[in-house]
């Protein structure tokens, strides 16, 4: 697979979002509410995104329309099969729940694996050589440094994002959290041969928990 004019759209478009992430840590600040309210929106979004998903998925007719509107903007395996954008919602939503407490967190595991999957997969394709695991090694290594940035260049500088942590994260942790995104984005996890859980839930998920006892101490 090459990359394509449809590839690097459907990546950029993916950066939106980066939306949810940011929505999870800062509604509640700006808002003064509570920490649940990113809980229920995302849980909400999810809701509405699935019926939808589901409705085309079984109707020839519904499924004609939403392709003719977002077709450019998808692959054809889900032409039949949920969205990557169905996943990635539902991710922000077990994440909002999970670190409802710890909202960073939520934050920082979303972030790295959008921006981390969309730049590996467009190095990837357009420079990628050297096959890893179905990707490229040199993918996966834009993943990393990509991981690496965030953590030691961006998220410092986000308002209040690395208060818990003292507003710093150290180079051995950012190594070892950017490492672990990279790795799981290569492997897919599977419960049997046929079911495979979609790398667009299990990265941001895993890697928060990651994230979680990590700092635990701190």
């Amino acid at each position: 697979m090459s990359l394509t004019a449809h590839e690097i759209n459907r990546k950029l478009l993916h950066l939106i979002a980066l939306l949810l992430p940011a929505g999870i840590f800062y509604i509640p600040i700006y808002l003064n509410t509570s920490q649940m309210l990113p809980v229920v929106i995302c849980g909400l979004i999810f809701t509405v995104i699935i019926i939808i998903d589901i409705i085309r998925r079984n109707s020839l007719k519904y499924n004609s329309i939403f392709i003719l509107l977002f077709g450019r903007m998808m692959r054809a395996r889900e032409h039949k099969k949920f969205t990557g954008a169905t996943y990635i919602i539902g991710s922000a939503f077990i994440c909002s729940l999970l670190f409802y407490k710890e909202p960073h967190i939520a934050f920082i595991s979303l972030s790295m694996f959008i921006l981390g999957d969309a730049v590996a997969a467009i190095v990837g394709l357009s420079i990628g050589r050297i096959k890893l695991l179905g990707k490229s090694l040199e993918g996966s290594a834009a993943c990393f440094l990509v991981c690496m940035f965030l953590m030691l260049l961006v998220f410092p500088f986000l308002p209040m994002l690395l208060d818990a942590w003292c507003g710093k994260i150290s180079f051995l942790y950012a190594v070892i959290i950017s490492f672990s995104i990279t790795i799981l984005e290569l492997f897919p996890v599977k419960i049997t041969k046929k079911l495979e859980i979609d790398d667009n839930i299990v990265v941001p998920v895993i890697a928060g928990i990651i994230i979680y006892f990590l700092f635990a101490g701190i």
